[in-house]
C-alpha cells in the first residue's frame, strides 16, 4: 500500500489540494508575469494622477483588483480557448485543455473572481464604478476577438491598461487626456510585447485558424514590434513633459528603451526560445517606467 497517496499530507494526492493545484494553473497564479504587466501600467497612473505617493487604499484596492481581474481573464480565455489550446504546444497541458476540470468551472472561477474585485470600487464614485464595468466587459470578451480581429492584441492592450483611466477617476474625480495617451502608450506596449508572445504560436495559430498580430504583421512582425515599442515610449513622453513632472522621471525612459533594444537582439532571429523570452523580459520594460515614476517623487 502507498502510505504517502492514503496520507493526509502526502505530497499534493489529496483531491481538494489537487483540485486547488488545476485552479491555480486555470488562473495563472503559477506564472505571475501577467500580473506584473497590468501592474506596472496601473502604478505608473496612480502615482503620476497623485503628483506623489497615491493613498494606500488605493494602492491596495488597485494591486489586488488586478490580480483578481487577471486571474479572471485567464479563466475566461482558457473557456474560450478550449477546443484549440491542446493543437498549441504552449498550451496543451492546461487544464481545460486536458479536459481536467469542466468549462462551466472555468467560467464559474471568471464569475467569482469578477465578483470579489467589484466591493475595491465601492469607496469611489460612479465614475470608477463604470469604468469598472467596462473593465469587466473587456476582460471577457477579449479571447472571443482573436477570431476575427485582425490585430486582437491592440484590444488586449485596452483591457490590460484600463487601470489607468480607473486609476485617475478614483484619484482626481475625472480622466484627463493624459489619462487616454497613457493608455494609447500601453496599448502600443502591448501589441509589442503579445507580438513576441504570439511569434512563438505563428506555426501553431496558423494551422487553427487563430488571427494574431504575428500573423498579421508577417515578414514585418519585428519591424511592428519595435515600432510599438518607440511609439509608446514617445508618448509616455509626451504624457511626463504634459505634467510637467521631474526630470527623474525620464530615466525611467532610457532605461525602458534599453531594454527594448534588448528585445530586438532576441526576436531578431524569429527563434522560439528568443521570442518568448522577450515577451517575459517586458517585466522589465515596465518595471524601468516606474522606476522613474517612483524616483520622481522620491526626488520632488
Amino acid at each position: 500500500m502507498n502510505t504517502a497517496a492514503s496520507s493526509p499530507s502526502g505530497g499534493g494526492h489529496h483531491p481538494c489540494r489537487q483540485r486547488l493545484a488545476l485552479y491555480i494553473r486555470l488562473v495563472r497564479l503559477d506564472k505571475p508575469i501577467g500580473i506584473l504587466l497590468l501592474i506596472w501600467p496601473t502604478l505608473w497612473a496612480l502615482f503620476v494622477a497623485a503628483d506623489g505617493w497615491p493613498p494606500l487604499y488605493a494602492l491596495f484596492a488597485f494591486c489586488l483588483g488586478t490580480v483578481l481581474m487577471r486571474s479572471a481573464g485567464c479563466a475566461i480565455n482558457d473557456f474560450a480557448d478550449r477546443d484549440f489550446d491542446g493543437s498549441v504546444a504552449r498550451t496543451v497541458n492546461r487544464p481545460l485543455a486536458r479536459r481536467q476540470i469542466a468549462p462551466w468551472e472555468a467560467v464559474a472561477v471568471f464569475v467569482v473572481l469578477s465578483l470579489l474585485a467589484l466591493p475595491l470600487v465601492f469607496p469611489y464614485g460612479p465614475l470608477v464604478w463604470g469604468l469598472a464595468v467596462v473593465a469587466a466587459i473587456l476582460a471577457g470578451s477579449y479571447p472571443f476577438f482573436k477570431r476575427f480581429f485582425a490585430i486582437p492584441q491592440a484590444y488586449l492592450g485596452i483591457a490590460f491598461g484600463f487601470g489607468i483611466p480607473m486609476g485617475y477617476a478614483a484619484l482626481t474625480g475625472s480622466v484627463p487626456l493624459s489619462a487616454w495617451i497613457m493608455l494609447v502608450a500601453n496599448i502600443l506596449w502591448t501589441i509589442a510585447y503579445d507580438t513576441e508572445y504570439a511569434m512563438v504560436d505563428r506555426d501553431d495559430d496558423l494551422k487553427i485558424g487563430i488571427r494574431t498580430s504575428a500573423i498579421t504583421f508577417g515578414r514585418h512582425d519585428v519591424l511592428a514590434v519595435m515600432g510599438c515599442y518607440g511609439a509608446s515610449l514617445a508618448l509616455l513622453a509626451w504624457v511626463f513633459a504634459r505634467e510637467e513632472l521631474h526630470p527623474a522621471y525620464w530615466i525611467g525612459i532610457v532605461l525602458a528603451a534599453g531594454v527594448a533594444a534588448y528585445h530586438y537582439t532576441l526576436i531578431r532571429t524569429r527563434t522560439r526560445e528568443g521570442c518568448f523570452r522577450a515577451f517575459n523580459h517586458n517585466n522589465w520594460f515596465g518595471a524601468s517606467i516606474f522606476l522613474g515614476v517612483l524616483l520622481g517623487v522620491l526626488l520632488k
